[in-house]
């Protein structure tokens, strides 16, 4: 499993001109966007896993002694957008292979338990729909971007 995963000040999803996810952050605050990819041999641990390290991955400002914090330590919310491309092949030609990216019948149920896990930490999640033509706009904070693979 793939999550690149930004740090936004800001960040929303529409579908046919509707939103359907948003992030409600505070003035001053951050939260994280999360695009997830899916391959074959991920299972439902690889998705816990996912969740867990969004959960804990210290890229947010923290306050007082604490210069990085987590969305668990902040209870920042978080915005998750499956995204088969991230698993694109582009080692040969100009037109990426997507081989990698799991179907969706195998995906969306490990993305849903990716936000099923985050929720069940205590996170407040939004969410784009899965396999939709999405229009994602977000406000990178720092900038700040990870890349996790698991």
């Amino acid at each position: 499993m793939r999550a690149v995963i930004q740090r936004v000040s800001s960040a929303e999803v529409t579908v046919d001109g509707a939103t359907v996810g948003a992030l409600d952050v505070p003035p001053g605050g951050q939260g994280l966007l999360a695009l997830i990819g899916v391959t074959h041999d991920d299972d439902a641990a690889s998705a816990a896993a996912v969740a867990d390290k969004i959960w804990k991955l210290r890229i947010l400002d923290g306050s007082g002694d604490r210069r990085e914090a987590s969305a668990a330590d902040l209870d920042a919310p978080i915005l998750v957008i499956s995204q088969f491309t991230l698993y694109a092949n582009t080692a040969k030609g100009r037109r990426p292979s997507w081989n990698a990216a799991a179907p969706g019948a195998i995906a969306e149920p490990l993305v849903d338990t990716v936000v099923a896990t985050l929720r069940g930490f205590g996170a407040t999640v939004a969410t784009g729909s899965f396999g939709a033509h999405m229009h994602v706009e977000s406000v990178n904070d720092g900038p700040v971007t990870i890349v996790l693979d698991v």
